[in-house]
């Protein structure tokens, strides 16, 4: 027998209302927090199984919860992470066919911005600095090594826009070099397959690059700090645009990282 179109709209609605509730208590309650049943939802809400099911569903396709089915069937919880909010922006910015080129743009513009704000940091010399300079010497143990020299540089930036302490501003910037990570790490790849990779040379002047912007975090030197960081990102860039500057922003890139524990930044 068929469902009515009423019946199966109503349906939707009460599960979206479901889903709401269930949302807001992801969104705020502990990481370690864990779904009810459904069988303890179906009691909760007064609804029926189809309408938990499809409150589920609507969360799973949000990337807040995993549904296992069978007998040890429930829904494992996914707190919003800096990765995940990379992937839809991505999602919007792939559908907008923006390019990398533009991409590369609004990082110019804002990721400088991340490295003031670490000089601008009282407890710099404590917490920034350290972490810095340790990836400084493993990028410059890797510098012969392309592939991973370009995760290692990467990891550089991701500390720098991770250190900065105003909360939106991090997950904006972050989400952005995500997204253009996964885009220089498969550039690196195919760069080293095909023996293209730029020179050792190359590598460790990034390397100094990298530990002249650590010095000016590290006196505190705001507006040096941006404006060097700001010069290295264009030097940068220019190795992906050279070939891929017109290229759309790919979102399944940052996904396909997200799903083999791996985390490309800038």
């Amino acid at each position: 027998m068929t469902t009515a179109p009423h019946a199966r709209v109503t349906q939707r609605r009460i599960a979206e209302t479901v889903a709401e509730e269930l949302r807001a208590r992801i969104l705020a309650a502990a990481d370690d927090y864990r779904l009810p049943t459904q069988d303890q939802l179906v009691k909760e809400f007064g609804v029926s199984y189809p309408s938990v099911r499809e409150a589920l569903r609507i969360l799973e396709t949000e990337g807040l919860v995993t549904v296992r089915r069978g007998n040890v069937g429930g829904a494992e919880v996914h707190r919003p992470t800096e990765a995940s909010a990379a992937y839809h922006l991505g999602l919007a910015l792939e559908g907008a066919r923006v390019t990398l080129a533009d991409l590369a743009e609004s990082l110019r513009k804002l990721e400088p911005m991340c490295a003031a704000d670490c000089a601008r940091r009282e407890d710099r010399a404590e917490v920034v600095v350290p972490a810095l300079t340790a990836n400084v010497e493993a990028c410059a143990e890797v510098a012969g090594d392309g592939v991973a020299f370009t995760r290692t540089a990467r990891e550089f930036h991701d500390l720098v826009v991770s250190f900065t302490p105003t909360t939106t501003i991090r997950y904006v910037v972050s989400s952005l070099v995500t997204l253009w990570s996964a885009q220089e790490q498969a550039w690196a790849e195919t760069r080293t397959r095909r023996g293209e990779y730029p020179s050792e040379a190359e590598a460790r002047e990034a390397v100094r690059t990298h530990r002249r912007i650590v010095t000016e975090i590290a006196a505190g030197r705001a507006a040096r700090a941006e404006r060097l960081y700001r010069v290295h990102l264009a030097a940068t860039q220019a190795f992906v645009l050279d070939r891929f500057d017109d290229a759309i922003v790919n979102a399944s890139m940052s996904r396909q990282a997200m799903q083999s524990g791996q985390r490309f930044h800038i």
